[in-house]
């Protein structure tokens, strides 16, 4: 039993993955990006992968979508939150007038430019593969003067700290998913999340309409909706989406296969139970029971039968 995450150890990758009760006692790898976090699963060499998938202030983590994008025979298999803030390490005795090159993860850095630009309008970014991994390269080379860390960790490295929670909101939370092999759906909770991958038919005026249609009619909410590229040609995107509900849901289901009809890919990413227990508000013209009383109207129709 081995669980994949970004590590080194210390990450929010790691925290994460310790709120998975699952995870306790197995073994932990910890790798170097999305993509060879979701490969070590798809070869079998895992048996899940933690991964960062939307931040609270910076939205989806494009990087996550495009991997899971090009996945195969990969499913969602729960959510979890972590909140995320942010400290200045130093190298010990280092002014901060001193800090000129600032290595950090690209996400992190993006989280605390408030603060980098106020108190470091001049220095230099150098990009590290996570928010451990920067205080780490701090410490062994002198490639960067400051790092960012997640906040608390400078205790664990020989570094000093020069502010501490610098991010730009004190409430960020990071959103990750458990990521494993398809397997069978776990039941419908009534507080769950879809997430989907869906591509236009082609770019032409009302598409995107169409394809939001789909969901609209039935009364199924988004709560994510980010567009990326293909790759094949200009012009031309995919969509992520979470929806609320679950694919058993007469209205969730209904939703599907209206977009299965109208898209060339339909990639399902899994149905689960949400980190935040928010049950989706559904009308009545929308529950469970007004689409089953609809669909045995109409079969009493085809039969013949006084309705």
């Amino acid at each position: 039993m081995t669980y994949a995450y970004l590590g080194p150890v210390g990450t929010f990758t790691w925290v994460a993955l310790g709120q998975v009760a699952e995870a306790a006692g197995a073994d932990w790898l910890a790798v170097n990006n999305v993509g060879e976090a979701l490969r070590v699963v798809e070869e079998g060499n895992a048996v899940a992968a933690m991964v960062a998938v939307e931040n609270s202030v910076e939205g989806g983590v494009s990087a996550a979508q495009d991997a899971l994008a090009a996945s195969n025979g990969l499913q969602i298999l729960g959510e979890y939150l972590v909140p995320v803030n942010f400290d200045i390490v130093v190298r010990p005795g280092t002014a901060l007038a001193d800090a000129r090159v600032l290595v950090a993860h690209p996400v992190a850095y993006a989280q605390c430019r408030t603060w980098i630009e106020a108190n470091m309008p001049r220095h230099e970014h150098l990009p590290a593969t996570s928010n451990v991994s920067a205080v780490l390269e701090l410490a062994a080379s002198d490639r960067a003067d400051a790092a960012i860390a997640p906040h608390g960790y400078g205790k664990h490295a020989e570094v000093d700290v020069l502010a501490a929670n610098i991010g730009d909101n004190p409430n960020a939370v990071t959103r990750f998913v458990l990521i494993g092999r398809r397997q069978p759906l776990a039941p419908s909770t009534g507080t769950d999340k879809t997430t989907l991958i869906v591509e236009l038919p082609n770019n032409r005026p009302g598409g995107l309409l169409e394809m939001l249609e789909q969901f609209a009619t039935r009364g199924v909410n988004l709560s994510l909706l980010e567009s990326r590229p293909i790759g094949d040609s200009l012009g031309r995107y995919r969509f992520v989406i979470d929806l609320d509900g679950h694919v058993e849901d007469e209205r969730v289901a209904d939703a599907l296969l209206g977009l299965k009809r109208f898209s060339p890919r339909v990639q399902f990413l899994g149905s689960y139970r949400r980190a935040d227990g928010h049950a989706p508000l559904v009308i009545e013209q929308n529950s469970n029971e007004t689409f089953v009383e609809a669909r045995t109207w109409l079969q009493r129709l085809v039969a013949g039968e006084e309705v």
